[in-house]
């Protein structure tokens, strides 16, 4: 396994060839509640770093002590594995001067490495979005405040369907231009159903502004495990089900009072592969999995389409 340097930033990992498969891939993790979801997130880790991904990144819990343990686990992945981690960082409920602390906070745990996201709001993620009276509005402003407290590596989010506030796919083109031009390095995606919606995101990218449109635009991919839970992340993020994808997923499901899981597993394994292989074959960057905290799924479909994955073997895979 080669080995990557917690100094290191993302578009530099993906500027140097992958080292075990025809494509780099990441890991997006989430801060646990308790002890004992903390230990599966650190079995998660373990086994994910014997792979090398380009980087890892860590949502981010808002308030109270889930903010806390965000910070700390992040902290310990970037110093205590071989992991280029990636912290989020969102506006919602917080001042600038509370975001200039947690990025000092970041800053002195080693994490150079920021995603930039003016978040969802609190309790309702599709309802009014409200800035902190002493915050800011707009991830652009986020991204400019990080650049402006040192030397931070930055990305931000982009949406292939489009971002549920915007008006239009123009307004959602634009708004993701001036994130990078204001100094974001690169883009990860919020998770899609169809290739079509990531490519299209990266021709008008490449149309609005050429030098942009150059930097990465990451795909996300979750490879799913449940019709019921895919549905209602579909729900709060405002994206779209296709019908022919619902169908697929529905026949799989099946007519019991309880989906079949197993059915829906192996469809969402399928499903992760297509999706994978085309943007492959599209020349994407690098895949970004969106895991759960689990193992299995994403190393099933890394696997797949050609990434050494028999490091993984040797701990115990997760979920």
């Amino acid at each position: 396994m080669t080995t990557t340097s917690a100094a290191s930033s993302v578009v530099e990992r993906l500027s140097a060839p992958p080292v075990n498969g025809p494509v780099h891939f990441s890991v997006e993790f989430f801060p646990p509640r308790d002890a004992e979801a903390e230990a599966r997130l650190w079995r998660a880790v373990r086994v994910f770093e014997r792979l090398d991904p380009a980087f890892v990144s860590l949502t981010y819990g808002a308030g109270g002590s889930t903010r806390d343990r965000t910070v700390r686990i992040a902290g310990e992945m970037a110093t205590e594995t071989t992991l280029v981690t990636v912290a989020h960082l969102t506006a919602v409920d917080h001042s600038i001067a509370e975001l200039r602390s947690l990025v000092g906070a970041y800053a002195d745990k080693g994490i150079t490495n920021l995603l930039a996201l003016r978040g969802d709001p609190p309790g309702d993620p599709l309802g009014e979005w409200v800035a902190h009276p002493q915050g800011v509005r707009y991830a652009q402003e986020l991204v400019e405040l990080i650049d402006g407290l040192g030397d931070f590596h930055v990305g931000v989010a982009s949406f292939p369907e489009g971002h549920h506030r915007a008006r239009d796919l123009d307004e959602d083109t634009a708004v993701l231009v001036n994130k990078l031009r204001a100094g974001a390095e690169y883009s990860v995606t919020q998770m899609f159903f169809d290739v079509e919606d990531y490519l299209r995101l990266r021709d008008r990218v490449v149309a609005a502004d050429p030098e942009q449109g150059a930097k990465p635009i990451i795909p996300g991919i979750m490879p799913i495990t449940s019709l019921a839970s895919v549905r209602r992340m579909a729900e709060l993020s405002g994206s779209v089900i296709p019908p022919a994808v619902e169908a697929r997923f529905a026949a799989a499901a099946g007519n019991g009072p309880e989906e079949d899981r197993a059915a829906v597993r192996a469809t969402g394994i399928d499903f992760a592969t297509e999706t994978a292989e085309r943007l492959i074959s599209e020349g994407v960057p690098c895949l970004h999995f969106c895991s759960l905290n689990f193992t299995k799924a994403t190393c099933e479909v890394l696997g797949r389409v050609g990434v050494d994955v028999r490091a993984a073997m040797v701990a115990p895979a997760v979920g």
